[in-house]
């Protein structure tokens, strides 16, 4: 932690705030929702430390970077443009993006718009847009008329806005045990259709955990707390814009040199990719290099097994001068 420095910048229309760490080749790191730069804290230094100059954002609307309330403001286009206005702030050419969930997908949109801009992609637990004729938002309104489901429940302004504002430490603290390996989190759709988030998720043991403690939740309540939730949550009102970008991807793999890491307890592999994602990998990616699996992990694989993150990590990005 004593190696972090905590900066500023004004990049494309946002304040937006990251940790930096390390000299050398660029190495971006990516969050999701309800993540910050933090879910990183565990692979920042040892990445420094081999020899990388390694930044972490705060993504649009979340943490200490702004972000506007109109979720149109959140399309690709957008998103793109914070990644490569981050680059050109920090004065570099292309770097090795890694990310999970929204974060994930923010590079690989990247890549198929400024390839010349991405070193590689090692993604973590999102293998790939999944192909669908039915927009996310319609697919999530439909199942949402048989079961409980996040999307559906996020997609409508100022709902869970609310809910989630009045209780971030609660949430925060389901949701993450609920995505781990101690839950199976496809058993939130057990709840029926009008279960709040909150209410949907299971009761946790108390803090801590083996992979998170009391004053690590807090860092994720204090930044919650201070911005709100709807900076997130616009993230996933912007689906469908998203979806209708990538139709123009359809028919072209990614053509950066792309690693992958999951875990065999991976909820986004389980129920979101189709079957056997990962035997699919070539048709997404020109160049797929390798592809990994954490034993005893699910998707919160940064904090519960940052070890094995962060040495299959290292393993990837030893390889950079077959791309430098």
């Amino acid at each position: 932690m004593a190696g972090w420095s905590h900066r500023y910048a004004h990049i494309n229309g946002l304040d937006v705030h990251y940790v930096e760490q390390g000299r050398g080749p660029l190495v971006v790191l990516l969050h999701g929702f309800p993540h910050l730069w933090f879910s990183w804290r565990h692979q920042i230094g040892p990445i420094a430390d081999a020899g990388f100059r390694v930044v972490a954002p705060d993504m649009r609307g979340m943490g200490r970077t702004s972000g506007p309330d109109d979720h149109r403001e959140y399309g690709v286009e957008r998103i793109v443009g914070d990644l490569t206005g981050l680059l050109d702030h920090l004065g570099e050419e292309r770097a090795v993006f890694s990310g999970l969930d929204f974060g994930l997908f923010a590079a690989y949109d990247l890549a198929y718009h400024h390839p010349e801009r991405v070193a590689a992609i090692i993604g973590l637990e999102n293998p790939f847009f999944t192909p669908s004729d039915e927009s996310p938002l319609t697919l999530a309104a439909r199942q949402a008329r048989r079961h409980f489901n996040h999307i559906h429940y996020f997609a409508e302004p100022g709902v869970a806005d609310r809910d989630l504002a009045a209780a971030p430490r609660e949430f925060l603290r389901k949701v993450f045990y609920a995505l781990s390996s101690d839950y199976h989190y496809l058993d939130v759709w057990r709840q029926p259709p009008g279960t709040t988030y909150i209410d949907a998720l299971p009761e946790t043991p108390p803090l801590p955990w083996t992979w998170l403690t009391d004053a690590e939740l807090e860092f994720y309540v204090a930044d919650y707390s201070r911005s709100g939730f709807t900076g997130g949550l616009n993230w996933y009102r912007a689906m469908d814009l998203s979806w209708e970008h990538r139709k123009s991807y359809r028919g072209r793999k990614n053509p950066v040199p792309y690693f992958f890491i999951g875990s065999e307890q991976d909820a986004d592999l389980e129920g979101w990719h189709g079957d056997d994602p990962l035997n699919r990998l070539h048709e997404h990616y020109d160049d797929v290099r390798d592809v990994r699996m954490l034993k005893n992990a699910g998707h919160m694989m940064q904090m519960e097994k940052p070890e094995e993150t962060t040495a299959t990590m290292l393993e990837f990005l030893a390889r950079s001068d077959e791309w430098a």
